[in-house]
């Protein structure tokens, strides 16, 4: 492993990827710890504290914690992913954002500048609403030890909304430039950085945790050992994929053959990624949110509490608003028919099975298959944190979305740094089987 390491070093153009990655990276975590100018981060914290369940705990943790320190990347990339998944919605049901797609890299670029458009625009309103809940979060049940705001108004908002919103059109440079000239998808990357940057907290509360008798050495070793196993078996529906043979046909043009191939279409166990998850945590922890805000009013405390992750009812239609997610969206971005249109097109067919509608039903009849254990094993992943916090009583929090992106990211980047090594001549990190990255 070590030579392996070395491998990748003795590269000039892989070693300046990554250490430009690396820098970009480092950049990206120190802003996170300089804060926006008029806001009380001691009392932030504890309001953000008493919030881990609502929307505020969720985009807290995609920024890293810098939501809870009240910096400049306390929005962080979320309104890049928003925009970007709803321009993916948009391209399934306007025929204009469509045709823009299948123009090849032209089109792309024109969907990529609306992207960041729409990142501006949700990054303002954003801004604004992070603005306002600050002046008034007294007002919604949180319990702090002084103003969140000292000096509240028309100027504390304007600087809000500016500051907040040239932080994310920051990070969304950083991510692009990592694209270009780093490892990997920048977007991703920052994500991956931010989730990882809780785990020496959670690590040293932990071994507290243990110090202080809290939690047993043996439970500890028992929660080491499932992770060990669970992170195994996101590793494998990560990369599993159904395989489905397609035969292209001999063409003879001029004099020269084309064609007579083998090949196949890869269809993923799970194809909407973290996707359904983030979806099904928007929805349910809305009402938390609206509980938390609106905590004076007794129905709402009691809906709330029906609410809790903890709660029975919360994980039931939790699993159940996945798994519709994660169909809706494998629906959305992968068309069958489309498919089943272009291997006609050239000549490619699956043996046994008729070209155009025979063709296009059989890839349905798969991928609904298919799907449908990715679906549930997206169900487990995202209760385990109820179960690890409220059963075990762990003192940090394991599996959901954070364990997805991780996994991810760090199985894309690996396949990156594969790519360039057999390039080169170099071993890979695996002597059997290769790393396929989650978009191959």
């Amino acid at each position: 492993m070590f030579d392996k390491i070395q491998s990748i070093f003795r590269i000039p153009e892989l070693r300046r990827k990554i250490l430009f990655t690396v820098a970009l990276l480092v950049v990206y975590r120190i802003g996170s710890y300089v804060p926006v100018p008029g806001i009380d981060s001691q009392a932030l914290m504890q309001a953000i504290d008493q919030a881990r369940n609502t929307l505020l705990g969720l985009y807290d943790m995609f920024a890293g914690g810098a939501l809870s320190r009240a910096t400049i990347f306390a929005l962080g990339i979320m309104p890049y992913i928003s925009a970007s998944i709803i321009m993916q919605l948009l391209t399934a049901v306007i025929p204009h954002f469509e045709k823009l797609q299948k123009e090849g890299e032209e089109g792309r670029k024109k969907i990529t500048q609306y992207t960041r458009y729409g990142t501006v625009f949700l990054a303002l309103i954003q801004g604004y609403g992070i603005s306002i809940f600050l002046e008034n979060i007294e007002a919604t049940g949180f319990v702090t030890t002084s103003a969140i705001v000292p000096n509240p108004g028309l100027a504390f908002r304007l600087l809000t909304i500016i500051t907040l919103t040239s932080g994310t059109v920051f990070l969304m440079w950083l991510g692009e430039q990592i694209s270009d000239r780093g490892i990997g998808n920048g977007i991703s990357l920052i994500i991956f950085t931010g989730i990882i940057a809780r785990y020496p907290g959670d690590i040293r509360n932990t071994f507290s945790a243990v110090r202080n008798q809290e939690l047993s050495f043996f439970k500890l070793v028992f929660l080491g050992m499932l992770m060990v196993l669970i992170i195994a078996g996101v590793v494998v529906m990560t990369q599993a994929m159904r395989k489905i043979p397609v035969q292209y046909a001999k063409r003879v043009i001029g004099r020269r053959i084309y064609g007579g191939q083998s090949t196949h279409i890869p269809l993923r166990v799970n194809t909407a990624g973290v996707i359904p998850i983030i979806f099904a945590q928007a929805i349910l922890m809305f009402p938390s949110s609206i509980g938390t805000f609106f905590g004076k009013f007794e129905f709402m405390n009691t809906f709330s509490e029906y609410m809790n992750p903890s709660q029975p009812l919360y994980n039931i239609l939790y699993a159940i608003i996945i798994i519709f997610f994660a169909y809706f969206y494998t629906a959305i971005v992968f068309n069958p028919r489309d498919l089943a249109d272009n291997m006609q097109k050239y000549g490619g067919f699956i043996p046994g099975i008729r070209p155009g509608k025979r063709t296009a039903d059989y890839i349905d009849r798969v991928l609904t298959r298919v799907t449908l254990p990715g679906a549930l094993f997206l169900a487990f992943i995202a209760i385990l944190p109820s179960v690890f916090i409220h059963k075990f009583h762990a003192p940090f929090v394991f599996g959901g979305t954070g364990l997805l992106i991780v996994v991810g990211v760090a199985l894309d980047t690996l396949q990156q740094i594969e790519s360039h090594l057999i390039m080169r001549h170099y071993e890979g990190f695996l002597k059997k089987g290769k790393l396929r990255g989650r978009n191959r």
